[in-house]
């Protein structure tokens, strides 16, 4: 895999894709481990000075490889300890349909995630929620009425595995 970082042409709004050197990998793994981390333990880690790390991040987010800061929530502690993973298709695939879908279904309470996939299903969606009775509920107060759906079918999570926010660099 080979990331680009982009610049902008003096002059110009077409980003130009450069390579990321190894510092800029550096600081995005370092990143994606402990986002609180100090700008002088990061510069530190780096082996940079703390402007020049500094500039560094800030480059990193203007031209959007770090995309946000956010803080990683426990998921059991804050009651969405079950997983439910929904497989939706849709009676029709037209442009309107996939539309109606797509904007009802960032309102579901819990929905975490919702992908257009290939296969049996035309989308999937991650839901966190407290346990089966709550699902149960969020099934009958949301997901039935989702606008153009022919068939949902749902699979509830037992036991994690793995669970990442980290990009391979």
């Amino acid at each position: 895999m080979r990331a680009t970082n982009t610049h902008k042409k003096p002059g110009t709004t077409a980003p130009v894709p450069q390579p990321l050197d190894r510092t800029d990998r550096a600081i995005l793994k370092a990143l994606q481990r402990d986002a609180s981390i100090s700008n002088v333990a990061l510069a530190e880690k780096v082996k940079l000075s703390a402007p020049a790390c500094l500039r560094r991040v800030e480059r990193l987010k203007q031209v959007g490889l770090i995309k946000n800061i956010v803080a990683l929530l426990d998921n059991e502690a804050l009651d969405a300890g079950m997983v439910v993973l929904i497989g939706v298709v849709l009676d029709r695939s037209t442009p309107e349909s996939f539309a109606a879908f797509e904007a009802a279904a960032q309102k579901v309470s819990g929905c975490m995630e919702c992908h257009v996939v290939t296969g049996e299903f035309d989308y999937f969606m991650l839901l966190r929620t407290k346990d089966s009775n709550s699902f149960n509920r969020l099934h009958a107060e949301q997901l039935l009425y989702l606008p153009g759906v022919r068939q949902i079918r749902s699979f509830m999570g037992l036991r994690q595995v793995l669970s990442t926010t980290h990009i391979p660099l």
